[in-house]
C-alpha cells in the first residue's frame, strides 16, 4: 500500500506538468504575420513552423523556465524565455521580429521602369546584387567578363586571339543579339560594343539584371536574346570613399578609387580607375593571350534633388585606352621580316547621361532621359586599318500610374546611331529609330499578377521588310503563385534587328574591306521568344533552399549574316531552345550553388540543319562560399563547358575551369587573394591557336582561356 501511495506522489507533478498550453504568434515590426516561421524549444527537443496565420500551438509543457528561439528567412533570430506554469489566464505571446538588413534584403529591379520588388515582376529577371559584386570584383577588377560570364546561360565569348575583344551571349545566341545598358541607357551600341565587355570595370555598380530572352518591347531593336542592365552605385547619406589595389600574375595591375555623399540637395559619385597589363604568353608561342593593355576610366556623376518630389542625376563616363596585341618581339619593339603581325586598338569613349524624374502624386510619375554617346576607335594591323568615329544618342520620356491593383507605363523614345569612317573605308552606317510603348501590369487574383506591353518602332532609313522600317512589337507575362512556395513565369514577346555591319565576324575581319550595307534592299531580322519556369523557395529554421528550372525557345528568322565582304540575308532561320536549372542552398554563412545550361542552337538555311559553331551545348558551374560577416569569405568555384562545333567543322574540347577565393575583412579594410584556373587549362595545350606562319597567322576559334592559371591579390580600403 505504502508503494502505491509513493507512485501516486510522484505522478501527481507529471499530470500537472503535462497541463500547459500556450500559443505563439510570429509577426514583423509592422504587424504582418509570417507563415513558416520556425519555432523551437531546443530542450525539448521540439520543432515547428508557423501556420498561415503566422501561429503555432504547444500542448503539454513540462514546468519550469523555457528558452524558445524563432527564426524567419530575412530576420533577426530572437530568443525568448517564459516560466511555466503561466500566473494568468493569458496564454498567447506576440513574437515580433526585426528585419535582417544584411541578409536577404529586398532585391528592387529597374529594367522594367517599374522599380518594384524582383519578386512581384511577372517578366523573369535575374539580378547580381552589391554583396555578390563585392565578391567578383575581387576576382577581376579590371572588367566585367567575369562578373557575366559566371551567370547561367550568359556566355563572354572572346572574338580576337589577341587583343581579347569580347562579346556577350545569352543562350548561345551572337552578341549582336544582347543589348547592354548603364542605368536603363544604351552606351555601347553599334561600333562601340565589341570592346565594351572588356572596358567596363565593375567597381562602380551597384546592382546588375538580366532579362533573357526577347525583350525588344522594352528598349527597341537589338534584345533578341535579352539585356543585361548595368546600374551605377548612387550616394547615401552615409560617406563612402573606398580604394582597390590589386597586382597578379599576368602582368596586370589594378587601382581604382570610389568617393560618394548626400548633401541636403546634392549628392556625387566619382569613380576613377587606372588598369595596366603587360604583354603576356604564357604558352611561349610568340603571341599575346593578354595584350599589353593602358586603359583610364573617370566616370563623375551630380545627384541633385530640389525638392521632395523632384530628383535626378547627370553623369559623364570617359574611357581612354590603347591595347596593342600581337607578336611579343613586335610589341617589345623587335620588328623583323619575320616578326611582323599586330593589332593595335587606340579609342576613346565618351558618353553623358542626364535623368530626372518628377512625383505628382503617390501614384504618378513623369521621366525623361537622355544620353549621347562618342566612340573613337582606330584599328591597324600590318598594311590594313580601319579608323572610324562613332556618335550616337538616346532620349526617353515616359509617364507612370499606379493604383492598387494596377500599374501603366507610357512613353516614347528616340535613338540616333552614326557612323563615319576617319580613313579611306567605305563603311559609313546611319539609322534613326523613334518608338512609343506602353505597358501594363496587373493583378485580377490573388495568385497571378499579369505584365503586357507594346512598342511600335519606326526606323529610317527602313528595311526591306513588309511594314517598311515599322516594327510592332507586343509581350505578354505571368506571375503565378501557386502556393505558399512555389512560383511560375511564363511569358514572350516579338523582337527585331535592323540590318548592321556590327558582328562577331566584322570584328574578326577587323572591318577590312567590309562593304556598306544597303538597308533599304535588306531585311531587318525579326524574332519571337518563349520561356517559362518554375521556382520552389522554402526555409527550415536556418538553411533556406532554391530551385528554379527553366525553358526557353527563340527564333530569329532571316539572319543577316557575312558572305566574304558582303552582309546578305540568309534564306531562313536560327532557333536556341533548352533549359536552365539554378539550385540554391543557404546554410546559416554556407551558401551552395549551381547551374546548368543545355542549349541548343541550330542554324537552319536553305533547307539544311548544321549547329551553330560556338556554342556548346552544356554549361554547368558551381559556386561554395562561405562568409563570416564583417570577419572573412572563402569560396570555391568551377565551370565545365562541353564540346563544341567550330567554324573550321572541327570539335573544341570539353574543359573544367577551377577558382579559388578567400577574403579577410576588417572594418576599414580588406585583403584578397584569388587564384582563378587552378588546373591551367589553356587552349594551347592541346590544339593550335592559329595555323600558316607567326607572319600571317591565320587565327583559329578562341574556345577555351588562353592565359591559364592567375592568381591575384590586393587591398581593398573604406574610410
Amino acid at each position: 500500500m505504502n508503494k502505491v501511495i509513493i507512485l501516486l506522489l510522484f505522478l501527481i507533478p507529471t499530470c500537472v506538468r503535462a497541463q500547459n498550453t500556450f500559443t505563439t504568434v510570429v509577426r514583423d515590426k509592422n504587424g504582418k504575420v509570417l507563415p513558416s516561421a520556425s519555432v523551437e524549444i531546443k530542450a525539448l527537443q521540439l520543432f515547428y513552423l508557423t501556420d498561415t496565420s503566422g501561429m503555432v500551438s504547444f500542448h503539454h509543457l513540462p514546468n519550469g523556465k523555457l528558452d524558445i528561439r524563432v527564426s524567419y528567412v530575412g530576420y533577426l533570430r530572437k530568443n525568448i524565455r517564459i516560466l511555466l506554469p503561466l500566473k494568468n489566464s493569458i496564454n498567447t505571446f506576440f513574437v515580433e521580429l526585426e528585419k535582417d538588413t544584411a541578409a536577404l534584403q529586398e532585391v528592387i529591379v529597374n529594367s522594367t521602369r517599374s522599380n518594384k520588388n524582383i519578386e512581384l515582376i511577372p517578366t523573369r529577371i535575374e539580378a547580381i546584387t552589391k554583396e555578390e559584386l563585392d565578391e567578383k570584383s575581387s576576382m577581376k577588377p579590371g572588367d566585367i567578363r567575369m562578373l557575366l560570364n559566371e551567370s547561367t546561360g550568359i556566355t563572354a565569348q572572346q572574338i580576337s586571339a589577341v587583343s581579347g575583344s569580347t562579346d556577350l551571349r545569352i543562350q548561345g545566341l551572337d552578341g549582336r543579339y544582347t543589348q547592354l545598358l548603364k542605368d536603363g541607357m544604351p552606351l555601347f551600341d553599334g561600333f562601340s560594343g565589341s570592346l565594351s565587355i572588356v572596358q567596363i570595370p565593375p567597381l562602380d555598380l551597384k546592382q546588375v539584371e538580366f532579362i533573357k530572352g526577347s525583350a525588344s518591347t522594352l528598349y527597341g531593336g537589338g534584345a533578341i536574346a535579352g539585356l543585361v542592365n548595368l546600374i551605377s552605385k548612387t550616394p547615401t547619406a552615409k560617406k563612402e570613399l573606398s580604394f582597390l589595389l590589386n597586382g597578379n600574375t599576368t602582368k596586370g595591375i589594378d587601382a581604382s578609387s570610389f568617393y560618394s555623399e548626400k548633401f541636403k540637395k546634392l549628392g556625387i559619385t566619382l569613380f576613377t580607375a587606372y588598369n595596366y597589363n603587360a604583354p603576356y604568353d604564357p604558352a611561349n608561342i610568340g603571341l599575346t593571350a593578354i595584350p599589353q593593355i593602358n586603359r583610364v576610366t573617370i566616370n563623375p556623376k551630380l545627384f541633385f534633388y530640389p525638392n521632395a518630389t523632384t530628383s535626378g542625376f547627370f553623369g559623364l563616363n570617359i574611357g581612354i585606352e590603347n591595347r596593342f596585341g600581337g607578336d611579343m618581339q613586335v610589341i617589345t619593339g623587335n620588328t623583323d621580316s619575320i616578326h611582323q603581325y599586330f593589332e593595335k586598338n587606340i579609342s576613346q569613349r565618351i558618353s553623358s547621361q542626364f535623368n530626372v524624374e518628377h512625383n505628382f502624386n503617390a501614384h504618378s510619375k513623369i521621366q525623361f532621359k537622355n544620353a549621347i554617346s562618342f566612340f573613337n576607335r582606330n584599328l591597324t594591323q600590318p598594311n590594313t586599318g580601319f579608323h572610324a568615329q562613332q556618335i550616337s544618342s538616346f532620349s526617353e520620356l515616359n509617364y507612370s500610374y499606379r493604383n492598387k491593383k494596377s500599374e501603366w507605363i507610357m512613353g516614347m523614345n528616340v535613338w540616333t546611331n552614326n557612323l563615319n569612317p576617319l580613313d579611306t573605308s567605305t563603311l559609313h552606317y546611319q539609322l534613326t529609330t523613334i518608338g512609343g510603348f506602353i505597358q501594363n501590369t496587373y493583378k485580377p487574383l490573388k495568385w497571378i499578377t499579369v505584365e503586357s506591353g507594346v512598342r511600335i518602332d519606326k526606323n529610317n532609313p527602313a528595311s526591306n521588310n513588309k511594314l517598311k522600317g515599322m516594327f510592332i512589337l507586343p509581350r505578354l507575362n505571368f506571375l503565378l503563385n501557386l502556393s505558399q512556395y512555389i512560383t511560375s513565369r511564363i511569358g514572350g514577346g516579338l523582337g527585331y534587328k535592323m540590318p548592321s555591319p556590327f558582328n562577331d565576324d566584322a570584328e574578326q575581319k577587323g572591318y577590312q574591306y567590309i562593304m556598306p550595307i544597303n538597308i533599304a534592299a535588306t531585311k531587318a531580322e525579326q524574332s519571337y521568344g518563349l520561356n517559362a519556369d518554375i521556382t520552389y523557395k522554402h526555409s527550415w529554421d536556418e538553411v533556406v533552399i532554391s530551385i528554379n528550372q527553366l525553358l526557353f525557345y527563340t527564333q530569329i528568322n532571316s539572319p543577316l549574316i557575312l558572305n566574304g565582304n558582303n552582309f546578305i540575308t540568309a534564306n531562313g532561320f536560327i532557333n536556341s531552345k533548352g533549359t536552365e536549372s539554378n539550385i540554391r542552398i543557404a546554410i546559416d554563412e554556407l551558401n551552395f550553388y549551381i547551374g546548368y545550361t543545355y542549349a541548343d542552337v541550330q542554324q537552319h538555311f536553305n533547307g539544311i540543319s548544321t549547329t551553330q559553331p560556338l556554342s556548346p551545348k552544356s554549361r554547368l558551374n558551381f559556386d561554395v562560399t562561405y562568409e563570416k560577416e564583417n570577419n572573412y569569405r572563402i569560396g570555391f568555384e568551377g565551370f565545365y563547358t562541353g564540346k563544341q562545333l567550330l567554324n573550321d567543322v572541327s570539335i573544341g574540347k570539353q574543359y573544367t575551369v577551377l577558382g579559388f577565393l578567400v577574403e579577410k575583412i576588417w572594418k576599414r579594410m580588406n585583403v584578397f587573394l584569388n587564384i582563378e584556373n587552378l588546373t591551367d587549362q589553356r587552349q594551347t595545350k592541346w590544339d593550335k591557336l592559329y595555323t600558316g606562319t607567326i607572319t600571317n597567322p591565320q587565327f583559329k576559334d578562341v574556345y577555351t582561356p588562353i592565359d591559364g592559371i592567375a592568381i591575384n591579390s590586393g587591398i581593398k580600403i573604406k574610410l
